[in-house]
């Protein structure tokens, strides 16, 4: 019999594991030993995290990013044809959000593997819900474009598309974070409401919903944190 993909959530940071993740979740992926993973350190790390005497010499990872080919990708399948399961863990979060998880998932399909995903954290979810804007109508965009024109280009188009009713989410790499606020509020139309979601589910996280106007003037520090935008 064939084994199956689990959909490993970890946390959003910190090592208060027990708070987001559920007890059941965090029994099996400790009897897991094969797992395709965003990056084998932070893998390690959290497994680490969840159990102290976890077996990592006794664990095969196979590491999934944006440079694995998708010949590689075929070959991680290979213990689930003889009959072990595999987990499947983003960086952070739930795996697919943000992450190229998605792609091993889709071969899963392809093969029909069965896929079972598990309960946990989604810091794109979580900010949504938190942001008293529209969760019937919504779309996360990922990450925006680097470049000052371009980012502001795109932002102008989110906005507009928020305006017709669909939440808009994104995403920076924490280094520039700042700017991306930056590039928002001086792109944005004054009455338009910006959801600034931060270091969520951790001691220190703040999610605030205010209106351009509002922010401009109260001014956060976001460099080196966990940000989710949102414009409504």
């Amino acid at each position: 019999m064939n084994g199956r993909i689990y959909l490993i959530p970890v946390t959003l940071g910190g090592d208060d594991f027990q708070k987001v993740i559920p007890e059941k979740v965090l029994s099996l992926t400790r009897q897991l030993r094969f797992f395709i993973v965003e990056d084998i350190r932070s893998a390690r790390r959290f497994l680490r995290l969840i159990d102290k005497d976890f077996p990592i010499n006794e664990t095969e990872f196979f590491e999934l990013n944006e440079h694995t080919g998708e010949t590689d990708i075929v070959h991680y399948l290979e213990p689930v044809f003889r009959g072990s399961d595999i987990g499947v863990m983003s960086e952070a979060g739930l795996p697919g959000i943000a992450d190229p998880g998605s792609r091993i998932v889709a071969l899963a399909h392809q093969k029909k593997i069965k896929v079972t995903p598990l309960s946990g954290p989604s810091s794109v979810l979580l900010a949504l819900i938190s942001s008293g804007f529209n969760g019937q109508n919504f779309t996360f965009n990922g990450y925006l474009p680097v470049k000052p024109a371009e980012k502001a280009a795109r932002i102008k188009e989110l906005e507009k598309k928020s305006h017709e009713g669909y939440a808009q989410i994104f995403i920076e790499t924490p280094y520039r974070n700042q700017k991306m606020f930056e590039s928002i509020i001086s792109t944005c139309n004054k009455d338009t409401i910006l959801c600034v979601a931060v270091n969520i589910t951790l001691p220190s996280e703040s999610i605030i919903s205010m209106k351009i106007s509002e922010w401009k003037r109260n001014i956060p520090s976001l460099n080196d944190k966990l940000v989710i935008f949102a414009i409504q």
